[in-house]
């Protein structure tokens, strides 16, 4: 896995919200940017594109369709930022797209797979979202975007309206959920049913990270050397360090734990897309939470293009050599 990593950075910032029903996270693009990301990811070493913040319609009487809420503005969503990513990896950049809410997965992984079909994907996060229009208790959106791209849930999907355009692109076997501890009886019964390879806090505590991501790249990797994509909610991160999120859950992962991942990820030359999503700044009770949420979610980033603990990859510090002496 010694592929050179990419160059080059396509940001989409995505302030969307209406995935799920708390104000503030269409905000999340916002405080991350004015964090310095891409001024960051240039002293890196870093060519940065930025595609600009993305405009969302507002899509007018979006009634509720089966458990759906706001399919029409959701589909519309998911439909332009699936085409933004597609054009930034026809245009050879790693895509980062900063959210919004999770919803923004379907749009964003269908926008991967049209130039990368073949993709493998990671879904960071303490849900599974996996739930079906038929099947969601709350309706919201977010918590249903891994259900629209799956091929082997097509024939238990209804056609929602808003998502005329979406073709499922991904198989049960290409996609890992990594920090789940949240998990419904019905999402559930479709991750046993169809096989799809979990890893719960619980087994990331028995294992240990490295053991879990030895064991994720393999399954995802063994076979084909394939592009991956990972999808990061911050809160699958314990909520002490992305406590300004929508749907926190105790027991998360550690910020130690999340960095190897993205240090692992980044290793491989595989990396070709990353989400980071549900960064909420309304959420924090005090700035303080807003900004050690802002500064993990960047953390995490940095390490995904290839900030090592131990200082940047990009360094062009040389070893001082011994003078011969005369």
């Amino acid at each position: 896995m010694s592929d050179k990593p990419k160059t080059s950075v396509g940001i989409i910032w995505a302030p969307f919200s209406k995935g799920q029903a708390r104000e503030g996270v269409e905000k999340g693009p916002t405080v991350v940017k004015e964090a310095g990301l891409i001024e960051k990811l240039k002293a890196q070493g870093y060519d940065v594109k930025d595609y600009g913040t993305l405009g969302f319609d507002l899509i007018p009487d979006d009634k509720p369709w089966k458990n759906a809420k706001n399919p029409r503005t959701v589909g519309s969503a998911n439909e332009k930022l699936a085409n933004v990513v597609a054009e930034a990896k026809k245009s050879g950049t790693t895509s980062l797209v900063v959210g919004g809410d999770h919803s923004l997965g379907i749009g964003s992984i269908s926008g991967h797979a049209r130039i990368h079909p073949d993709l493998g994907v990671i879904w960071f996060d303490a849900h599974t979202d996996i739930n079906t229009p038929l099947t969601s208790s709350s309706g919201n959106m977010h918590g249903q975007p891994v259900a629209f791209l799956l091929k082997e849930l097509k024939d238990k999907m209804p056609d929602v309206p808003g998502f005329s355009w979406i073709t499922p692109c991904l198989s049960a076997e290409d996609i890992v959920y990594i920090g789940l501890r949240d998990v419904d009886n019905a999402e559930h019964c479709i991750l046993k049913s169809l096989g799809i390879k979990y890893y719960s806090m619980t087994e990331i505590d028995q294992l240990g990270i490295r053991k879990v991501m030895e064991e994720t790249l393999h399954y995802l990797l063994a076979n084909k050397k394939t592009k991956i994509h990972l999808s990061f909610d911050v809160d699958g991160l314990d909520p002490s360090l992305a406590p300004a999120t929508g749907t926190p859950v105790p027991g998360g992962a550690t910020l130690r734990e999340g960095l190897y991942i993205a240090e692992e990820l980044y290793r491989t030359g595989l990396l070709s897309a990353v989400d980071i999503m549900e960064i909420n700044p309304a959420r924090g009770k005090t700035q303080e939470e807003v900004n050690t949420t802002v500064n993990t979610a960047v953390s995490i980033i940095l390490s995904c293009f290839g900030k090592a603990r131990e200082g940047s990859h990009s360094s062009s510090y040389r070893i001082p050599q011994p003078q011969k002496s005369i």
